[in-house]
């Protein structure tokens, strides 16, 4: 087994065993503590920038294969785990975890106590991190890490959104062949997706409402999303810093009040910059699967999804027009906005999952709700 080390910028060193990519990759070292979904994590844009460590212990048991990759490849920067598993036991696998990976030039270190380098992360905050396979000098990486960009300020959107809009066509498929759950409507609206970093399971859902989906890419303008007459905006998940985005929430402020809008994680922090808001760097972020939200309109506790460094602040926007529909309950951050005069909802969470619980499903179905009223 060849020799990797991770190296973190203020001069921690772990020592492990290299199963991916030979060469060095730099990233903010993050944590995500789902317990399965990793071959999801791996290929969410969301990621791009970031050196994933993955608490659960053993990663690979189930292999890799095409059908659950939530974009055309991985975008993380690098992985760190406790265990790459020895051996692979499913039927849909095709090919080794770490070698989806290996393929994509992305390098993972294994044997990594993960207890010790979470516990760090949570004490200090995210940091970056640099993952080198074969033997180097520490200081040497611990400084080539300390000049690497940090992800504060960070544009990273243009590097992961399509440069041509599409249409796209494919909905969900049933976990199983008795999986009689899951019905999709007949086609009665036409929303235009921008693409900041997109999952296709969004996508998914969003065919799965009755939609016909074009998705934009992220330098559309709002005049080029108003000739395609939607019934409906979605604004996606993406990588990076919301606050560089200055120009995609110019664009989206233009179409607020004109058509409905629905957004997700970066979506809802550029809503949040569009209605005038402020976003502000979280110590660790949020990335797991098991995060409680209040939803304030019900009183119900949603278990989700979650993937995100940054904030929308409560306190930098107009309450006389927005309001705080969702609440983390870890650490009471804003997890869901809503507009009180047009129609506009947004979360920081992932409602489609994948990985993750469904608790959250319903908001697929309130954006129909919304877009029929705004019909009728």
């Amino acid at each position: 087994m060849d020799q990797a080390v991770l190296a973190l910028e203020d001069g921690s060193i772990f020592e492990g065993i290299s199963f991916g990519a030979p060469g060095e990759r730099t990233g903010e070292v993050v944590f995500n503590t789902a317990i399965t979904g990793y071959q999801e994590i791996f290929t969410d844009p969301s990621y791009a920038g970031q050196i994933v460590v993955l608490t659960y212990p053993q990663i690979g048991n189930y292999g890799a294969n095409s059908s659950d990759n939530e974009s055309g490849r991985p975008f993380i920067e690098g992985l760190v785990v406790r265990e790459i598993s020895p051996m692979v036991s499913n039927w849909r696998s095709q090919m080794r975890a770490e070698e989806l990976l290996a393929q994509h030039g992305i390098p993972v270190i294994a044997d990594i106590d993960t207890r010790r380098l979470v516990r760090h992360l949570r004490d200090r905050g995210a940091m970056r991190g640099i993952i080198a396979t074969g033997r180097h000098d520490a200081a040497e990486l611990v400084e080539k890490v300390r000049q690497s960009p940090s992800m504060a300020g960070q544009n990273l959107v243009s590097a992961v959104s399509t440069k041509q809009s599409y249409r796209w066509t494919e909905p969900l498929s049933p976990v199983s062949v008795s999986d009689k759950s899951i019905g999709q409507d007949e086609e009665r609206f036409h929303v235009v997706a921008y693409d900041f970093g997109i999952k296709r399971n969004i996508l998914r859902h969003l065919v799965n409402i009755g939609s016909r989906v074009t998705v934009v890419p992220s330098d559309a303008s709002a005049e080029d999303v108003l000739a395609l007459k939607p019934d409906g905006l979605f604004l996606s998940n993406g990588p990076g810093d919301p606050e560089p985005l200055v120009e995609q929430a110019s664009e989206v402020r233009k179409i607020i009040g004109r058509v409905p809008i629905f957004g997700i994680c970066l979506g809802h922090q550029i809503l949040g910059l569009a209605l005038g808001g402020r976003t502000y760097k979280l110590k660790f972020g949020h990335h797991g699967a098991n995060h409680p939200v209040l939803n304030h309109e019900t009183g119900r506790v949603e278990i989700t999804s979650q993937n995100h460094g940054f904030a929308v602040d409560p306190d930098s926007l107009n309450s006389s027009d927005v309001e705080v529909s969702h609440l983390n309950l870890n650490d009471y951050t804003v997890e869901g906005l809503r507009h009180r005069n047009v129609p506009l909802f947004c979360v920081q969470y992932h409602p489609e999952a994948s990985p993750g619980p469904h608790d959250s499903h319903y908001l697929f179905h309130d954006f129909v709700k919304m877009m029929d009223e705004v019909k009728a």
